[in-house]
């Protein structure tokens, strides 16, 4: 009986002789249903690939937690006893000192000065057993180094774009400005200054960071801010599991209690990623109502079936064939639909996901989206419920048409014109 009842709703669906329009209407359902599935899995993809590329170019040029101390100015004396605190807290792989100065970087030329704002780091990359970053795992690979240069000045790493647009290359000089600890002379106001030479230039591929960043080393960032070495900004913490760095936080937040604050790097960007997931979610409802729209072109279809096929229904309710069967030949219909639509969509989306991820076919400008090409990822989990979702609403679609076919009384069923 099950394959009478497929036989009969294949028969409906591709129907030769009455039903070519049948077959065309066929087709713009399952047409409707893959372009509904398609459209929301690239859509989850390019959003998910989003948050998971911002995550991992975060995570890899930023520390996981940082300790301050407040009421002195974002100052952290005696680092070096806090240090040792913190290098002892279970779930801390790394720790170390860093100074952070927001500068105005200042370059001479035959056209005249030129000035940029810019934030800079002073960072010490080997005094951590492992590194903490991205950019101080290649110092320490010898890819970029901060020191000593020719010139015998401080050397410094720019941002790529930071350079670019100061118009910086290896070996040149530069000038760091900075309005902390400014001196006060019987002149007026002296802000602070020191010579750079610059060692390299970098790339983290997040705009914000290429656009501002500058890396000196601790002592020479301490000397321009005119600090003693046994201060500094504050300490740069990383954990062994970025995910659950939560718990590492609370720790330190019970080791380092008032005045020390602590935040992470899911705080930190909180807003951001809180942002991300929002529109992940209004997207995902916006183009579910594009498979919902394809599910009332099967109502409409089924509609049509069961208009056209009146008598034949009549006709196979006489021969006895059951109100549960009619029932679930339309419904098999429905689900067929929902089916073809659903794989052909699925295929689609992931050859197109594939082929724009694969070529950086979009790209984006990266003063407002942080990074500069669309990055697409689709989780398995995403795609099963996308599916699931589709497949769902197509089966509904069926359950009115279905009920008024089998409840066709035979008798008038044969005689509908």
């Amino acid at each position: 009986m099950r394959r009478l009842d497929w036989f009969v709703a294949r028969r409906y669906l591709a129907s030769r002789r009455r039903g070519r329009f049948l077959s065309l209407i066929t087709l713009i359902a399952v047409g409707g249903v893959a372009v509904g599935v398609m459209a929301l899995m690239i859509v989850i993809a390019v959003m998910t690939g989003l948050s998971r590329d911002l995550q991992a170019k975060i995570l890899g040029s930023t520390p996981h937690i940082y300790v301050f101390q407040q009421n002195f100015g974002f100052r952290l004396g005696d680092w070096q006893n806090v240090l040792a605190r913190v290098r002892r807290i279970p779930g801390v792989v790394a720790a170390e000192p860093f100074m952070l100065s927001t500068v105005l970087v200042t370059v001479q030329s035959t056209g005249g000065q030129y000035a940029q704002p810019g934030i800079l780091y002073g960072i010490d990359p080997q005094s951590s057993p492992t590194p903490l970053t991205g950019l101080e795992r290649q110092i320490r690979a010898g890819e970029y180094r901060l020191g000593p240069t020719p010139g015998g000045l401080p050397g410094v790493l720019v941002g790529y774009r930071l350079a670019d647009r100061l118009g910086l290359i290896q070996g040149d000089t530069l000038i760091v400005i900075t309005s902390e600890n400014i001196d006060i002379t019987p002149l007026g106001l002296n802000p602070r200054m020191l010579q750079y030479e610059v060692t390299g230039t970098f790339r983290t591929g997040m705009y914000e960071y290429d656009d501002k960043n500058l890396y000196a080393d601790l002592e020479a960032v301490q000397q321009l801010l005119h600090v003693p070495a046994d201060t500094v900004s504050g300490l740069a913490v990383n954990v062994a599991d970025a995910w659950r760095v939560g718990e590492v936080r609370e720790r330190v937040s019970k080791a380092l209690p008032y005045p020390y604050t602590i935040q992470d790097w899911t705080q930190i960007n909180g807003s951001l990623f809180s942002a991300l997931r929002l529109e992940k979610l209004a997207m995902t409802v916006i183009l579910s109502l594009i498979i919902l729209v394809a599910a009332f072109n099967i109502v409409s279809t089924l509609i049509m079936v069961v208009r056209d096929k009146t008598r034949e229904i009549g006709i196979l309710k006489s021969m006895g064939m059951t109100d549960e069967m009619v029932l679930r030949i339309f419904m098999l219909q429905g689900l067929a639909i929902g089916v073809i639509g659903t794989v052909l969509g699925a295929v689609g989306g992931l050859i197109l996901i594939g082929v724009v991820d694969h070529y950086e076919l979009i790209r984006l400008p990266g003063d407002v989206y942080f990074i500069e090409k669309l990055p697409l990822r689709l989780d398995p989990l995403d795609a099963v419920l996308i599916m699931a979702l589709s497949l769902a609403i197509a089966l509904l679609a069926t359950i009115y048409p279905a009920r008024q076919a089998a409840r066709l009384v035979p008798v008038d069923a044969i005689r509908y014109e």
